[in-house]
This record gives C-alpha cells, structure tokens and sequence, in this order.
C-alpha cells in the first residue's frame, strides 16, 4: 500500500530516499519499496518515521490531515 504523505514528507524537506532509508537503518533499495508500496511498512519503522518528522502515524497513513502530534500536558 502506498501512503502519499510519506513521499510528500520526503520530497517537501528535501530528503532523497538514502537519506531516509540511514534513517531506518534499512538499504536505499528497501526504502524504496517500501515507499512504494512493494513492500509493507512496519509498525517500528512507521514510529521512527513519524518520530523523525515529528507527526503522528496516523497522519503518515493518511488517516488525518493533522500534523501535529498530540501531546501529553
């Protein structure tokens, strides 16, 4: 499955994919696939993704539009 603000997250801080992929501690390769749907994310490497951008899951997946994540007082 393919979840477009993941790529739009990467392309709008001007991130290649390697980047990323050192990020994850995965291949370019990997990342790539991941990205595009050939491969599916995993739960550790969606949090480390939202952590990074500092989003929520959530808005990784598209199920919200919301960036922000929520915050605990």
């Amino acid at each position: 499955m393919v979840f477009p603000n993941i790529r739009a997250l990467r392309e709008d801080n001007d991130l290649r994919q390697r980047e990323l992929a050192q990020v994850l501690h995965v291949s370019q390769n990997t990342y790539s696939q991941y990205e595009n749907g050939v491969i599916e994310w995993t739960a550790p490497h969606l949090i480390a993704l939202a952590d990074y951008y500092q989003v929520s899951v959530d808005y990784l997946l598209g199920r919200t539009n919301k960036r922000e994540v929520n915050k605990e007082p």
